[in-house]
């Protein structure tokens, strides 16, 4: 007996794995979605540009473009030009030149530090250099380590403005929130450190014109690293600058994602994509101002494939203002890391001396010079500013939208369409547009304990939410039919309970609801903090979180559920704990056949989480939570303040009753009015 016991065990075990192999295991949906971003980068870099025809097209295309560039860096609206309030705090004589020690404020409170080199022999106004620094960290600002570049400009015939970034500024703020530090409320405010830094540029610019020995019409721009990156954006969307010439710096969006890059970049380097454009497009947007590119051919965080890639897409929009074989835009590399070589230094040289001088005498190769003055001699700050903002600048350079009171039912439901459309625009922009199959793979599998003592019938399922990207779903349904009874589908976030049996809160609605426990994308594999960095900053690339592709996942489960299974639409709750809680709102207010959400210990602002882009700038959980109204809205916590907001909403609606805190879940959805509440197996 014990043999035969043994040996059914045996044979439900191997059919039961057999069924198990027919889905995926969770390590390789977690490898899928991945894969997918992967796959997401790399189209858009393949279709970059590749609209453009003409040059007709382009100009018609470019304004849009260059706005677009702004509001991704943070920048559009543009912040107001207030007094820039510059002081030369001192000043070193030398030979030839003479160096200033310049400090202004590029917004009230925030301090910008750089040094100003002038040849002593300037009689009339000069072609002018804005070097912008790279990541070079020194207590006294990042200036020391370029003033080699600055000494030749200023040396042959041109002024040089050397401007310390804002992380290793003399006033230090923050560069790398998202990288290390996760702060990721900046991916909700829209926040990146590239939009101080090219507004920093943007005003030493401004500070630039009013110095009687700068030529206005003739302003370069070259820095490497994180400064090539501000080379690239403040010549994309400042026409003043007449050449550029960036240094170890250029990519492409897919070949960043293809050598799985994000851990080794700056928040700096990126913009956050919301209308999926890639790179080359800002190097088109310098066009037709003479640009050059230079890049190491061993650059670990900025590979050939992506430099070469969008020198050949950018060429693309060169070409079609001066012709084929258009000089406006050259690239140059070598084999060197990510570096300024002497071949890159004199490179950027003839560049600068060709265009703003117009002079193309080939120069000789010259070695970097050894600093020739000392840190705390540049330094322009005796003391640090006590007004000074650079500590909290990613706080305050992107405003929040205002909550603000609607006066009537009529005031609330135009501000809800206007949020609607906002929110389809600004954060899930990338939600597919065309339909896919489901491509259900299901295990009707006898393994759960559920099953086995009599609460539900049960399968487990795998189902495609977008194309290559699957999701795990568990199905319990009523043992004596489904057909009238509703439907809760729990929403699971990542570190929720693993185990099979772990379903005691959900004991109640078995039996008499049908209850789906979903798994979203990035929720079924443990990741670390790295780990999970790297996903989150590569899915900004493709204009998307985490917590946004979890939104799409839950409705694509609604549309599974009702579409596949032929499950009722007329009942469905969702339930999430936390953040998830959050994310089942925002997906039951694209999908009207949802009628509760139920909430868990919520977040009190998209400040703590979930990331969704750009939302911080339109909107905020209360709203969203209000913007449900009359549909019903369910606590089991006690919910944060800031939900007053929401109950208000609700009174307006005149639904104060649909706005309710519950003790437990089966209370929430109140089980037993709903159909199929009555019965008992």
């Amino acid at each position: 007996m014990k043999t035969k016991t043994s040996y059914a065990a045996c044979v439900i075990l191997l059919l039961l794995s057999f069924s198990v192999r027919a889905q995926e295991t969770a390590a390789q949906r977690h490898e899928m979605a991945t894969n997918q971003l992967k796959g997401l980068a790399a189209d858009m870099s393949s279709q970059c540009l590749s609209d453009i025809q003409t040059l007709d097209d382009w100009k018609k295309q470019r304004p849009e473009l260059r706005r677009q560039l702004l509001e991704m860096l943070g920048l559009d609206p543009l912040p107001a030009r207030t007094a820039l309030k510059p002081q030369i705090t001192g000043q070193l004589e030398r030979d030839t030149y003479r160096i200033g020690k310049l400090v202004f404020q590029s917004l009230p409170g925030l301090y910008v530090t750089g040094n100003f080199y002038v040849p002593k022999s300037a009689t009339k106004p000069l072609p002018t250099i804005l070097y912008l620094c790279g990541h070079s960290p020194h207590p006294l600002g990042a200036k020391f380590q370029y003033q080699d570049r600055a000494i030749w400009f200023a040396s042959h015939g041109f002024a040089c403005l050397v401007l310390d970034t804002l992380e290793f500024g003399e006033v230090a703020g923050i560069h790398h929130g998202t990288h290390d530090l996760n702060m990721w409320h900046w991916l909700s405010l829209g926040y990146t450190p590239a939009g101080v830094e090219v507004w920093n540029a943007i005003r030493a610019l401004d500070y630039l014109a009013t110095r009687p020995e700068v030529d206005k019409q003739r302003i370069g721009l070259t820095g490497i690293s994180g400064g090539g990156a501000m080379t690239w954006y403040t010549a994309a969307v400042d026409e003043r600058i007449s050449a550029a010439a960036p240094v170890c710096s250029t990519f492409t969006f897919g070949s960043q994602a293809e050598h799985w890059l994000a851990r080794g970049q700056c928040d700096c380097i990126y913009y956050h994509n919301t209308y999926l454009c890639d790179f080359p497009i800002v190097g088109a947007l310098i066009a037709p101002r003479p640009l050059l590119i230079l890049s190491g051919q061993k650059d670990s965080i900025f590979p050939p494939d992506g430099y070469h890639e969008a020198f050949h897409r950018a060429k693309k929009v060169y070409d079609l203002y001066a012709g084929a074989g258009s000089d406006r835009i050259r690239e140059v590399d070598d084999n060197v890391e990510h570096s300024d070589p002497p071949l890159f230094l004199r490179e950027a040289r003839q560049w600068m001396q060709r265009w703003l001088k117009g002079d193309a005498t080939p120069l000789p190769e010259e070695t970097n010079s050894p600093p020739k003055e000392t840190a705390e001699d540049l330094a322009c700050l005796v003391k640090l500013p006590a007004d000074c903002t650079n500590y909290k600048i990613q706080n305050q350079f992107n405003a929040q939208a205002p909550l603000k009171n609607p006066a009537s039912r009529t005031g609330w439901e135009r501000r809800r369409a206007d949020l609607m459309t906002q929110l389809k625009e600004k954060v899930f922009r990338w939600f597919p547009a065309q339909k896919i199959s489901f491509e259900s793979k299901t295990s009707k599998s006898t393994g759960s304990w559920a099953v086995r003592y009599g609460y539900a019938d049960y399968k487990e399922v795998s189902f495609q939410t977008e194309k290559g990207v699957r999701v795990r779903a568990q199905l319990f349904t009523p043992k004596h039919g489904a057909a009238d009874a509703a439907l809760l589908i729990y929403v699971k976030r990542a570190g929720d309970s693993f185990y099979s049996s772990d379903m005691d809160e959900l004991l109640p609605l078995l039996g008499h609801w049908n209850v789906l426990i979903l798994n979203p994308r990035f929720t079924e594999q443990p990741m670390s903090a790295a780990e999970y960095t790297d996903v989150e900053r590569t899915a900004v690339w493709a204009g998307r979180t985490i917590a946004a592709m979890q939104v799409w996942d839950i409705l694509r489960s609604v549309n599974w559920i009702v579409g596949e299974e032929k499950l009722p639409a007329s009942s469905i709750s969702l339930y999430g704990k936390g953040e998830m809680g959050i994310l089942a709102l925002y997906a039951a207010l694209f999908d009207e056949r949802v009628k509760e959400v139920i909430l868990n210990d919520p977040p009190a602002s998209h400040w703590q989480r979930p990331a969704l882009l750009n939302v911080l700038r339109l909107t905020d959980i209360p709203e969203v939570a209000g913007a449900l109204a009359p549909r019903r809205l369910v606590s089991l916590t006690k919910p944060p303040e800031t939900f007053d907001y929401a109950a208000r909403i609700y009174r307006l609606q005149r639904a104060p009753n649909q706005f309710a805190q519950a003790g437990s879940l089966p209370e929430a959805p109140e089980v037993w009015k709903q159909p199929g509440g009555n019965f008992r197996p």
